[in-house]
């Protein structure tokens, strides 16, 4: 049988340092590769075009261009890679921008080498990476706001009441086994409900759908 084709991985980030020891960490796993690097965001769209990576790790604060307008450029793009925000502080608003534009989720530069292993395969496969109570602390500014997405109207209206159930439980973090228990109904009702929360929420994945269910004001962070 043949072996599954590693995780392809681009770095971006500004510090040459920061790259190459993402690179070690990386290119020592037989299930992941890094397939280029970019020094600045403005070489991060044509290298996602030329080498098609799967994850992005991707630093916020670069020069010309920076990681939240990469990021933007990046997913919209028709079949585009994860991008994972690679930040040194989890409370940066760089940070929460990144989110918005569609970032899967963050890392923190101080991880561990094992949490940064975890984090690109758990967002190749498609999760997110979701950290609750950083994205509640930065949704709870005051100019934090959301057009279109409020409680009374909009997508979230739209959403019924078990939706409504399960995305308030998404905001805690719970995966969909975890939600499922919560709910006592099956994993698979559970993925199909978060499925039709995300389609509701025009979201492209669970780390957007929490950010639009706080900016909102249908979970009150606390």
């Amino acid at each position: 049988m043949n072996e599954p084709a590693p995780i392809r991985v681009l770095i971006a980030d500004d510090e040459r340092l920061v790259r190459l020891g993402l690179r070690v960490v990386i290119d020592a796993e037989p299930d992941l590769t890094v397939v280029g690097e970019a020094a600045d965001g403005s070489a991060v769209l044509p290298l996602v075009r030329e080498l098609s990576p799967d994850v992005v790790l991707m630093d916020v604060r670069m020069p010309e261009v920076d990681g939240i307008r990469a990021t933007s450029l990046v997913t919209a793009l028709p079949e585009p890679p994860r991008v994972l925000v690679v930040t040194t502080f989890e409370s940066d608003d760089y940070v929460y921008q990144a989110l918005r534009a569609g970032a899967a989720g963050f890392l923190l530069k101080r991880a561990r080498a094992e949490e940064v292993l975890q984090a690109v395969r758990l967002v190749a496969r498609g999760d997110s990476l979701l950290y609750p109570s950083a994205i509640r602390a930065l949704a709870a500014a005051p100019h934090r706001s959301a057009p279109g997405h409020g409680a009374q109207g909009g997508p979230l209206a739209r959403l019924t009441e078990r939706e409504g159930q399960v995305l308030r439980l998404m905001t805690t973090g719970l995966n969909n086994a975890e939600i499922a228990a919560e709910l006592v109904l099956s994993p698979e009702t559970i993925k199909t409900h978060v499925a039709s929360v995300l389609a509701k929420l025009g979201a492209r994945d669970r780390t957007q759908a929490v950010i639009i269910a706080y900016e909102s004001g249908f979970v009150v962070p606390k």
